[in-house]
């Protein structure tokens, strides 16, 4: 039996590679993402707190709304205080139903990611050609508002389809975050030439330990500091790039926001944090494309 593969990108285990750093000559490129999104009332596609309830489940479409009036506030407040550069993954329609989030977004001087339009929709679920018309409309949105188009894209739900990275290509988009496989950015092939994936987390992302493991904001704020700490000591042997992954109706809440300010005073009081290079993923992808080729897997 030969095992079906999707043909994007080889096998390079990471102990093998050749070594390298990142500006400055530090080792750890450490970014945060906020998730910035809007859901149509009613419609069943969004992340749920507990059960979901019939439609149109009023409880966690408030719960999600709650992310747009309150909590993306108090991060962004957050951020602020800690003087933290951050990328944003933005649902395009929020231009149109929460115009206010994304001109504070902008303030900032904060990278844009693409995020499609709303995660109340599947774009990997559809054909190839309203695919591409979503992306295209999404990307146009973030250009016409921020005069230019985001150089990186997140699929809503982390769920692209066969032949997303093809239409992304295609559309200008010059890196991706839908592919957590490595630590490293690697580059993907594609049918018009290459796209680069950079790293975007599972594990340190408040959804998954947070909604679906039942972590508490402790046990979460712990396992940031656990994988900066394993991190930055084996970037002595191989660079990598360690992301935070969060979401405004999750870690917007006072009482989880209360943890994750302890996590992020633990990691950038740390005694080893002068190796880490405070960045976004755009910056990243930027610095990637100037290393020499065969330095980044699939260069």
């Amino acid at each position: 039996m030969v095992l079906p593969s999707h043909d994007r990108f080889d096998f390079t285990p990471i102990s093998k590679r050749p070594d390298y750093s990142w500006p400055g000559g530090k080792r750890l490129a450490m970014y945060v993402a906020l998730n910035v999104e809007t859901f149509g009332y009613g419609m069943e596609v969004g992340p749920v707190l507990g059960n979901a309830m019939p439609m149109p489940d009023h409880r966690n479409w408030s719960w999600r709304e709650y992310g747009n009036r309150v909590g993306v506030w108090r991060l962004l407040d957050f951020f602020d205080e800690i003087k933290l550069p951050a990328c944003h993954l933005l649902n395009a329609y929020l231009y149109d139903t929460h115009p206010d989030v994304p001109q504070a977004i902008r303030a900032r001087g904060d990278e844009f990611v693409g995020h499609g339009r709303t995660n109340s929709e599947k774009p990997g679920a559809r054909p190839e050609d309203e695919e591409r018309v979503l992306i295209a409309e999404s990307l146009a949105a973030i250009a016409r508002n921020e005069g230019k188009a985001p150089a990186g894209w997140m699929t809503p739900l982390m769920m692209p389809s066969k032949v997303t990275l093809d239409l992304l290509q295609e559309a200008g988009v010059r890196y991706v975050l839908d592919w957590p496989a490595d630590d490293q950015p690697f580059w993907m092939r594609t049918r018009s030439g290459p796209l680069l994936s950079v790293p975007y987390p599972l594990e340190t992302n408040d959804f998954v330990p947070i909604l679906q493991l039942h972590h508490d904001p402790v046990q979460f704020a712990d396992l940031l500091v656990r994988q900066f700490e394993e991190m930055v000591e084996s970037s002595e042997r191989w660079p990598q790039v360690f992301p935070i992954s969060l979401h405004t109706m999750v870690c917007g809440q006072p009482h989880r926001l209360r943890a994750l300010r302890s996590a992020f005073d633990r990691i950038m009081n740390h005694p080893k944090f002068d190796r880490v290079w405070l960045t976004r993923p755009g910056e990243i992808a930027a610095y990637c494309a100037t290393l020499p080729k065969g330095t980044v897997p699939g260069s």
